[in-house]
């Protein structure tokens, strides 16, 4: 054990696959430490186990940060989430293409300006760790410098990054847009500096079908075919305004989905955001090459854009991330986007269990992204990226773990009463990087602790 390592203690719980959307999660799925430790080296996880084995195999004097009444969960990772639309959130009464015209463009074409770039980035960036984010695909603008600022920001604080600048090139302002053949040679000029540059990642970002034109969206599919392990994020299917105009836009394709599938930008490193309004070849389709949906309840309710189905998106063999969508989505949240699609399915007559909620918002977030093999888990060798939940962090949590007596109640509290505030403190590669009020202690190995575990 090295002589530095650091060590964390309270309560454990990771995934280890898919615990199902049953009551119970499949077996070997998860694993829940009542009283554990999280011991990291290097910003690197070196191991975790029950407290009472680990804690006389530190050397002298380790020092362990206890969490009283923490649970202790992987760094929540956002799939769909707009950073230049902070200041567009919660803006009143519009639909999808309306709330574009009326709220975003306007906000967006502010980031032309470098230094506004950069503060908006840091904003992004804290508050995402502020509501215990320490991962997310996202769009920024179509002004490179708004990509490279946020890159520049995620270096700062660790934290590991994928995004890209927005393609588009009509039907948008004149401020906004690009060209066909200067958003590809930007958007490759922004790969070849920034992706895998430490724990960056490029996403090659056409807006939407409506705003590229053929030319555009053929030489994004080109750019993802000549960069296969870069991601590719985009909207489909969100809006019906927005599908009768595709139609209209595209007559020679036989639904929207194969707009992208004749340019060349589905595949598994494809990340579609809502896909609301579709059908069984839709997902077939979206089956046999891999391309995944971004699942963005608040957004969907807010704009009024309609319900996913998530069991048949699921049932089809389609793999589906969860996201906040801000600022179409009211929340950085995941807690709260986790609430809101349990209340999705709901209103579906299906259900989103807490085990499925959570495995969602971490190791599933991160099979999307193709990133499992970095972040997600508490497996030896990935990043240290956790979150501390606070299990009395407000007045209804704390009321509500006098009635909790099983895990699985302890995290639907978390999910459908939590937000920022029970978000106790975020860790990104083994450092601190917020933490909302001394909640916690250092104490050497050699001291007795205790531990009070609201589940």
């Amino acid at each position: 054990m090295p002589e530095d390592c650091e060590v964390h203690r309270g309560a454990l719980l990771h995934f280890l696959d898919d615990p199902g959307n049953d009551p119970d999660p499949r077996q070997g799925s998860m694993a829940f430490i009542e009283d554990g430790l999280l011991i990291t080296h290097q910003g690197k996880i070196l191991a975790t186990g029950p407290a009472s084995e680990w804690l006389p195999r530190l050397p002298s004097g380790t020092a362990v940060t206890r969490w009283q009444d923490g649970l202790i969960v992987p760094g929540f990772i956002d799939t769909h989430v707009h950073m230049p639309q902070l200041g567009v959130m919660a803006s009143y009464g519009t639909q999808l293409l309306d709330w574009l015209e009326t709220y975003t463009f306007p906000h967006e074409a502010r980031f032309s300006d470098v230094d506004w770039a950069r503060t908006e980035a840091s904003r992004f960036t804290d508050l995402l760790l502020r509501h215990g984010t320490t991962s997310a695909l996202v769009f920024c603008t179509s002004h490179p410098q708004s990509v490279d600022s946020l890159f520049e920001a995620a270096e700062e604080r660790s934290m590991g990054l994928t995004a890209g600048k927005v393609m588009m090139d009509r039907y948008a302002p004149d401020d906004l847009m690009d060209t066909a053949r200067g958003s590809y040679n930007d958007s490759l000029a922004l790969l070849e500096k920034w992706h895998r540059r430490g724990r960056q990642r490029y996403a090659i970002t056409p807006r939407f079908a409506a705003t590229s034109t053929p030319e555009q969206l053929a030489l994004a599919g080109r750019l993802a075919q000549e960069h296969p392990d870069v991601m590719v994020q985009t909207h489909w299917a969100e809006n019906t305004g927005e599908i009768d105009w595709i139609r209209e836009l595209f007559p020679e394709r036989s639904s929207y989905l194969d707009v992208y599938d004749h340019y060349g930008l589905l595949g598994d490193h494809t990340v579609l955001a809502h896909g609301i309004h579709i059908n069984h070849g839709d997902r077939k389709r979206l089956a046999e090459t891999g391309s995944r949906i971004a699942f963005c309840p608040t957004s969907n309710t807010f704009l009024g854009s309609g319900l996913f189905d998530f069991r048949n998106a699921r049932e089809a063999g389609v793999t589906v991330g969860l996201a906040s969508d801000v600022g179409g989505g009211t929340s950085l949240s995941m807690l709260t986007t986790m609430a809101e699609a349990y209340k999705v399915c709901r209103l579906r007559g299906q259900t989103m269990t807490p085990w499925q909620a959570f495995y969602l918002a971490t190791l599933g977030n991160a099979r999307v992204l193709h990133q499992d093999d970095q972040i997600g888990n508490f497996k030896p060798g990935k990043h240290a990226d956790f979150v501390v939940l606070d299990q009395n962090a407000s007045p209804l949590l704390e009321m509500k773990s006098a009635y909790t007596t099983t895990l699985m109640e302890a995290l639907f509290n978390l999910m459908v009463l939590g937000e920022d505030r029970a978000v106790a403190a975020t860790i990104v590669a083994g450092n601190i990087r917020y933490q909302r009020s001394a909640g916690s202690e250092s104490v050497t190995s050699s001291q007795p602790l205790t531990h009070k575990q609201g589940a």
